[in-house]
């Protein structure tokens, strides 16, 4: 069963500030699903079967990068990067180190790079986010670092965040 941990709070762009991290619930990759996801939107042999996994360069069943990606997002989502508005993509770059295989519980550390409130529409901002996927063993698996709209306060005096740069 997948886990993750609900927080209590939502978080502006006044709230954010450079070098804050946040880690996000675990989620465990189950070879089932690992083939249904390949199934459905990367249906390449070593993502959906162990011999032809084994006998490809992952040297066993891997599940798809964009599932990964995708448990990625599910974690951001629900375990621990609650941005008032919602997770509003920009853009993004994503690498893979290793593969994620069965079994993997996959955990996301992320930290704010950089902070941008917008001098156009004094209400938002977006924040560059780097956002570590890891194994059980705290091998890293994927490196996402995507640019975030995020939104001031409904209060807020709309004056310079001091922890934008």
């Amino acid at each position: 069963m997948n886990q993750t941990s609900p927080s209590p709070q939502l978080w502006y762009l006044d709230d954010l500030f450079v070098g804050q991290q946040f880690s996000h619930g675990s989620y465990l990759m189950e070879p089932e699903r690992i083939k249904s996801f390949a199934a459905e939107f990367d249906p390449q042999p070593f993502h959906l079967d162990e011999q032809a996994g084994r006998d490809s360069v992952f040297r066993g069943l891997a599940a798809s990068g964009w599932h990964t990606a995708a448990a990625t997002m599910r974690l951001l989502v629900t375990g621990g990067l609650p941005l008032a508005g919602g997770l509003v993509g920009l853009g993004a770059e994503v690498s893979w180190a290793r593969p994620t295989r069965a079994g993997d519980q996959l955990t996301v550390n992320s930290e704010i790079l950089e902070i941008k409130p917008s001098r156009s529409k004094p209400s938002q901002g977006v924040i560059t986010v780097r956002s570590i996927t890891l194994n059980q063993h705290g091998e890293q698996l994927q490196v996402l670092t995507s640019r975030v709209l995020v939104f001031r306060r409904p209060d807020s005096s709309f004056e310079a965040n001091p922890g934008a740069q």
